[in-house]
């Protein structure tokens, strides 16, 4: 029977469906497990080392140059207007609001989350989370829960980390190189970025975590019923670039949601 363009549609949709639903479930699951102890913290404190330490330099260089390339665009644009004294709450409030949690969340996506959506899905690839289902091993409490907590405790960390050096690489432009006063840079950003911006940043922060983290662990803990069936190294390559697109489009349109809810 040939497919018609109207049948493609529907079946495409009713995959979208399926896999949404999965991802729920899963989401739903790991909830549950990490709720009910045991709780076991060294594996915990192995993933934080993973998502969180081996990404603070990264995050900690991202930042300071974003804060400068944000100083040095600002400040070139507050010239003409004559109100170079607002060049700190400009810095402060694009950081704090959006730049600080979204770069964070994208950097990690590229890093870790990779990685992780990878090393699951090989684990699926060689059947070892079949093997610890045989063992009586539950894989979401023994994969899933200590990459979701460690992500939900770095991945906002990682956020203040990349507002705060970016905050002083903004001033590094604007300060050292400008000349604007530190009382004018920080007395502005001190007066302008207010609590409810500090709130969107927390919220958008542990919301990106936890859409990072359920991507990639969702993606690689379901290779096998990924529909285009692809197993070995082509399925692991697979799964891994879908779980990064995927992860910054909802990434993305997260932060248009909760921005548009907040402001």
């Amino acid at each position: 029977m040939t497919c018609t363009p109207l049948t493609d549609s529907g079946i495409y949709f009713l995959n979208l469906m399926e896999r949404l639903g999965r991802s729920g479930i899963f989401l739903c699951i790991t909830f549950l497990r990490i709720m009910t102890p045991p709780y076991k913290i060294s594996p915990i404190i192995k993933q934080m080392h993973f998502i969180g330490a081996r990404s603070l330099l990264l995050i900690t260089i991202s930042g300071t140059f974003i804060g400068m390339i944000v100083a040095l665009q600002f400040y070139a644009a507050l010239v003409r207007l004559g109100s170079v004294a607002m060049l700190g709450a400009a810095v402060g409030l694009v950081l704090v609001r959006e730049l600080g949690p979204l770069l964070t969340a994208l950097v990690i996506i590229g890093r870790a989350g990779s990685s992780i959506c990878a090393e699951i899905a090989i684990m699926r690839n060689e059947n070892q989370i079949d093997a610890l289902d045989c063992m009586a091993i539950d894989p979401y409490r023994y994969l899933i829960v200590p990459r979701f907590v460690a992500a939900l405790i770095c991945i906002p960390i990682l956020s203040c980390v990349f507002i705060t050096v970016g905050i002083f690489g903004g001033y590094f432009v604007g300060g050292i190189l400008f000349g604007v006063s530190p009382g004018s840079y920080f007395g502005g950003m001190y007066d302008n970025v207010l609590w409810r911006d500090i709130l969107m940043s927390v919220i958008k922060g542990f919301a990106f975590a936890l859409i990072t983290i359920w991507v990639a662990t969702s993606k690689g803990f379901y290779l096998h019923l990924d529909e285009a069936g692809a197993y070995g190294s082509e399925g692991v390559s697979k799964v891994t670039t879908q779980a990064v697109v995927v992860a910054s489009i909802a990434v993305l349109f997260a932060d248009y949601i909760i921005s548009s809810i907040i402001l």
